[in-house]
């Protein structure tokens, strides 16, 4: 059977239904829809988190865990963005760059989003050790830093695994990059999708907001706002894909299956897509909104390549610190 990937056409999935229940709409808006999604995604994005990870390296001798969490959600972005424009001509065209080319792109976005997921909720905790028991999770010192961090990329890899492994290309309506699972792994990917990337980040950063909006000092208020804001604009552009790929597994499994069901599952795959790739570009947006420190921390960098040499350097500006 086939399972649902990020990337995959919904209407490539069931060719005998497809057949019968042939929606022209639906492969017209995704060719419009993408390559322009995914260009808009890919410039604002590749532009703002390489700003963030320039900011960050510049100041990465007086860094928190919550730097370093912030500088890898940086670098997740990346992994995720470096596949659009693969998956911009593929909107336009069938695929054409072959099977390497189709694990790599599926191993690096679904590593992006895992790390994504994995790196906001460590952020989470540790501003939850901090602000409520008034410790880190993790000394400063590098190597204990490090350590976790490989840790976190070594998991995400992990749980990228079967996504990597079971990508192909397919030839139907046109040729398509995405993870076919055998009926037996099928439940199992869906399962790890909506369990990792929704249900256990949403239970575990919910009750550290609850816990630290209970004790929050005026002095951590700015932080609070900017770690609320992380999640929560994930969980907005990410929750509606997760939805609507349930819907379609249950779908396979031969539940909804009516014309109706996989025309309406075929459009709204291509909006959740679109929603939820949009987040890829949008956590830079929110460092410089919700973080007063972090806008310093950006103007800082940016007025000291000003030519005219006027700025002096203020040390010690760095983007989300406020430790104990």
């Amino acid at each position: 059977m086939h399972a649902a990937g990020l990337f995959v056409d919904y209407y490539d999935l069931h060719d005998e239904t497809g057949s019968v229940c042939a929606d022209v709409n639906t492969p017209a808006f995704s060719g419009l829809l993408f390559p322009v999604l995914y260009s808009t995604v890919f410039t604002v994005g590749l532009l703002g988190n390489a700003l963030v990870l320039w900011v960050l390296i510049r100041h990465r001798h007086r860094s928190s865990l919550t730097d370093v969490c912030l500088l890898n959600l940086a670098v997740s972005d990346l992994f995720s963005l470096a596949s659009l424009p693969v998956w911009a001509h593929s909107a336009v065209d069938k695929w054409v760059f072959g099977s390497f080319v189709c694990h790599t792109v599926t191993g690096l976005f679904m590593t992006g989003l895992y790390g994504r997921v994995f790196f906001m909720v460590l952020m989470t905790l540790d501003r939850y050790v901090i602000i409520v028991y008034k410790h880190s999770i993790c000394s400063r010192k590098r190597p204990a830093q490090m350590a976790l961090v490989l840790f976190v990329w070594m998991l995400s890899l992990f749980v990228s695994l079967p996504d990597i492994v079971f990508a192909k290309v397919r030839e139907s309506i046109k040729a398509s990059c995405g993870s076919e699972f055998p009926e037996a792994a099928a439940w199992m990917s869906f399962t790890y999708l909506n369990v990792l990337s929704l249900i256990l980040p949403l239970i575990i950063t919910s009750f550290c907001f609850c816990r630290i909006l209970s004790v929050q000092s005026e002095e951590n208020h700015s932080i609070v706002r900017l770690l609320l804001a992380v999640p929560a604009v994930y969980f907005f552009f990410w929750t509606p894909y997760n939805i609507v790929t349930f819907l379609v597994f249950l779908q396979t499994k031969g539940y909804m299956f009516s014309c109706e069901w996989f025309n309406g599952l075929a459009l709204a795959m291509q909006w959740v897509k679109a929603i939820a790739l949009i987040h890829c570009c949008l956590n830079p947006i929110i460092y410089t909104c919700a973080g007063q420190k972090c806008r310093r921390a950006v103007l800082t960098v940016l007025k000291e390549q000003l030519p005219s040499g006027s700025y002096s350097h203020s040390p010690g500006v760095h983007f989300l610190i406020n430790t104990y």
